[in-house]
């Protein structure tokens, strides 16, 4: 079965860094575009950033580009985000998610398009 499994999240003050990992299981990412999402308490869940299946394009929301970084390591089957200059304004729960590529070389941000999701880790930013 498919499973993703994120962690990594905690408290960290304004400015500090974290790294978020989803383990993945269940499937090989070589077929699988991999997306980062967060959800802030009383708001819609939005693309925070994703990683293509073969060539490892990215794809950044404008509001955390140049601050997040997503990875992956096929061999070990976890897709990273390292979040840096962090802002309260990153503060939610952040979920990573799979679609299947349908041989597109490039991965999008769209919610509903992928299917497989984990359970979530909480990145609280505040003093």
């Amino acid at each position: 079965q498919l499973q993703l499994v994120e962690s990594g999240g905690g408290l960290v003050q304004p400015g500090g860094s974290l790294r978020l990992s989803c383990a993945a299981s269940g499937f090989t990412m070589d077929y699988y575009h991999i997306g980062w999402f967060r959800q802030a308490p009383g708001k819609e869940r939005e693309g925070v950033s994703c990683i293509s299946s073969s060539r490892d394009t990215t794809s950044y929301a404008d509001s955390v580009k140049g601050r997040y970084t997503i990875s992956k390591d096929n061999a070990k089957r976890t897709v990273y985000l390292q979040m840096n200059s962090l802002k309260p304004e990153d503060s939610a729960i952040y979920y990573c998610a799979s679609k299947l590529d349908l041989h597109e070389t490039d991965c999008r941000l769209i919610t509903r398009d992928y299917d497989y999701w984990g359970q979530g880790t909480q990145v609280a930013v505040s003093s």
